[in-house]
C-alpha cells in the first residue's frame, strides 16, 4: 500500500461543504484517509485579489499508482464543479499531491514531492499538524524543520 499526502482547497461556494465533499470522494475512489488535519484559513497565495481560502491536508493510503491518483483526483475536482481558467483563480476545490511515499517523481503533468511545498505556509502547516516528523524526499528535512524555516509571511489561521 502506497502513502500519500493531498492538499485540499478552495475559496467559493460553500468552502467547508467542499472539502468534506473531496474527503468523501477521495474515500470512495482512492483508498482510506488515515489522517486528516484541521481545516486551515488563509489569503489566497499568487493571485491575492480573491476570496480567502480553506485547506485541510489529508494522508491516504492508496493502492493507486501516482500517475492514476492524480488521474483520479482531477475527477473528482470536477465532479465537485472545477473549471480550470487562470493560473492561480479562485476554485471550487484544488487537490494537489504533495508526497507519495519517499518518491522524487518529475513529469510534464506530476512533481512529487510538489515543488512549491516548502515555500507555502498554508501547506506545510497542516501537513506539519499530522506529519511533523516526515522527511521531505529531497530536502533530507522534516515538515516541521521546513515550516520553522518558511519564509511566506502569510497567516494561517486554524478554524476546526
Amino acid at each position: 500500500m502506497n502513502k500519500a499526502y493531498l492538499l485540499t482547497g478552495g475559496n467559493l461556494g460553500n468552502r467547508e461543504q467542499n472539502l468534506s465533499q473531496a474527503r468523501e470522494l477521495i474515500s470512495r475512489h482512492c483508498g482510506q484517509l488515515v489522517r486528516v488535519s484541521a481545516i486551515y484559513e488563509t489569503a489566497a497565495w499568487g493571485k491575492t485579489d480573491q476570496p480567502a481560502f480553506l485547506n485541510q491536508v489529508l494522508a491516504l493510503e492508496t493502492a493507486l499508482a501516482p500517475r492514476k491518483l492524480l488521474a483520479t483526483l482531477l475527477a473528482i475536482e470536477a465532479e465537485i464543479g472545477r473549471v480550470r481558467s487562470e493560473k492561480y483563480a479562485p476554485r471550487l476545490i484544488d487537490i494537489d499531491i504533495l508526497l507519495f511515499n519517499d518518491l522524487h517523481y518529475h513529469d510534464e503533468h506530476l512533481d512529487i514531492p510538489h515543488p512549491h511545498l516548502p515555500q507555502r505556509r498554508f501547506v506545510l502547516t497542516p501537513l506539519a499538524e499530522i506529519a511533523g516528523e516526515q522527511i521531505h524526499p529531497v530536502l533530507h528535512r522534516t515538515i516541521r524543520q521546513l515550516l520553522d524555516a518558511c519564509e511566506d509571511p502569510l497567516p494561517v489561521v486554524r478554524l476546526h
